[in-house]
């Protein structure tokens, strides 16, 4: 496996996790304060900043410290088209699986 696939998997498993997948949420209309965010997705501060720096590691989040506040924001909006993306294949099979439509036909 090249190393483009190897990072390629750790971008996905960045993203693969309830809680950062909350922490990706509320930083979708902008950059946000370490203060502001374990709050919002009512999780402990020591947990919520190891899913932070875990996310910035593997390229998923920019970080910019202003004074003692650290600020995190999504690095690239191509991470928003990946989750929307999942969350409307999430939806669909959702519906698929409850009856309302029909899956895909296969031959």
């Amino acid at each position: 496996m090249s190393s483009a696939t190897h990072y390629l998997a750790d971008v996905l498993k960045s993203l693969a996790q309830p809680t950062r997948l909350k922490i990706i949420d509320f930083l979708r209309d902008g950059e946000r304060c370490v203060c502001e965010i374990f709050p919002a997705i009512d999780e402990e501060q020591s947990n919520t900043s190891r899913h932070l720096a875990y996310m910035q590691t593997h390229g998923i989040l920019s970080r910019r410290k202003e004074g003692v506040k650290i600020y995190y924001a999504v690095k690239h909006p191509e991470v928003m088209e990946i989750i929307d993306r999942a969350t409307a294949i999430v939806r669909r099979e959702i519906e698929v699986r409850s009856g309302l439509i029909n899956g895909p036909e296969r031959g």
